[in-house]
């Protein structure tokens, strides 16, 4: 830290805000069941952003550019990147706006066993939560990747900023198979804060379980609107379009006229809608202070969120950015219950997108779940399209709960009246 500050110095910048981080990472890779590579990583790096200030027509402007330095280079090499980067940042001048406030604290250091314990054990304990699932016949695990990551995070600024901070997760990413009657694959990840095995063992039951009627489902789904079920990761992605919406850099520049105090769910006869932004980590990158904030209380727009320079546009508090957030409701229904109705239990997509701009949602149907007269039937082909706009005015929570490094919430959402393309067109 000392030397890029006294080379930024020497390169005649001023401004500047340096991210610096060290990890330690235990790396873990599966063929089937069989450890194929293991790895320990060690690595320092430091982002360093440097700001530049103009003027045009009267205006005060100001620019930012990122630049990647390790603490092997040179002195040299230091202050060609710094210097690079600062005659790139000329050419992306917006609006002027003040640096983060400076904080001084102690480093926050952080509790738990993915923290105090070696990498390498960590990432032993989930390998073995994850083949623990690996026992039952018509499905198998054919590979798998595991990482825990150890940081320490350091962040210092012009301004006299000088903070730090300990975390840790733990993250991967596995391929389950089944063979009969169809050959087929399905991808699934995986991230957590804490060494979740319970966590880890379920979800990988549950994708050996999709997988095994996913070579069996059928293609006999019907044109049509349905009552659709989303579960996990689909629910993270559909709800997070709310946190899109209420994000600064969205609402600058007016793709998203939301404003604090606004109802933006409207009129329901269904669930409102409760969320908070959490905090990962003490401190954002540019070393904003991090705290739990309220998004939406009963479909209310409560703040909004993002970096440095378009909160500071807004004329808002700086808040950095959030990598998760909870849907607090407490739900209405347990998923039991949801899949005693008439629906579809969409489970995989080929790529499930959620467009922020449009409130669009959908994606093709790799495993859905036609449940009917009391009976669940696998299918696969067609696809979704629906609009949370439209489906917010009768949202059904599921009591059920589902958790993992970006969203803490309910496990399933019943949308009603969702356009469902069927197979039935198909060739």
């Amino acid at each position: 830290m000392e030397r890029i500050k006294r080379l930024l110095a020497e390169a005649g910048i001023s401004d500047y805000i340096v991210y610096g981080y060290t990890e330690r990472t235990a790396e873990l890779f599966f063929v089937k069941k069989q450890l194929d590579t293991r790895r320990i990583k060690d690595v320092e790096k430091f982002v360093v952003t440097v700001f530049r200030t103009d003027e045009q027509d009267g205006k005060k402007l100001r620019a930012a550019t990122d630049v990647t330095v390790l603490a092997a280079m040179t002195d040299a090499e230091l202050l060609d990147a710094f210097k690079g980067a600062y005659f790139a940042a000329q050419f992306a001048m917006n609006p002027y706006y003040e640096l983060p406030d400076p904080v001084q604290a102690p480093t926050v250091e952080a509790h738990g066993r993915l923290t105090e314990q070696a990498p390498e054990q960590s990432a032993g304990e989930m390998a073995a939560a994850l083949f623990k699932a690996d026992c039952e016949p018509g499905a198998f695990l054919n590979s798998a990747e595991v990482f825990v990551i150890q940081k320490h995070a350091h962040v210092i600024s012009s301004r006299g900023a000088d903070v730090s901070w300990v975390e840790a997760e733990v993250n991967g990413e596995y391929v389950v198979q089944a063979k009969e009657p169809e050959d087929v694959e399905m991808y699934r990840d995986f991230a957590y804060t804490e060494l979740n095995t319970d966590a880890l063992s379920a979800q990988a039951k549950e994708a050996l379980s999709f997988v095994r009627d996913r070579a069996r489902a059928q293609k006999i789904l019907k044109s049509g609107n349905y009552d659709v079920i989303l579960t996990d990761e689909n629910v993270m992605m559909t709800l997070w379009f709310y946190g899109e919406r209420t994000a600064a850099n969205m609402i600058y520049p007016g793709y998203s006229t939301w404003k604090i105090g606004d109802d933006v769910q409207g009129e329901t006869t269904g669930e409102r809608i409760t969320l908070t932004m959490r905090a990962l980590a003490p401190y954002s990158r540019e070393g904003i202070p991090m705290r739990d904030r309220a998004l939406l209380e009963n479909g209310v727009m409560r703040s909004t969120h993002g970096s440095n320079r378009f909160c500071r546009y807004l004329g808002a508090e700086p808040t950095g950015d959030y990598r998760k957030y909870s849907c607090d409701n407490p739900g209405t229904m347990s998923f039991a219950e949801m899949q005693k109705r008439p629906c579809l239990w969409a489970v995989t997509f080929s790529g499930f997108e959620m467009d922020s701009f449009s409130g669009h949602f959908g994606g093709e149907i790799r495993l859905a779940y036609l449940i009917e007269d009391g009976k669940m039937t696998p299918v696969t082909g067609g696809s979704i399209n629906g609009s949370i706009l439209e489906a917010q005015k009768d949202l059904v929570f599921s009591t059920d709960r589902y958790a993992e490094i970006g969203y803490d919430g309910p496990y399933a959402i019943l949308l009603k009246n969702v356009a469902v393309a069927g197979t039935d067109g198909e060739a």
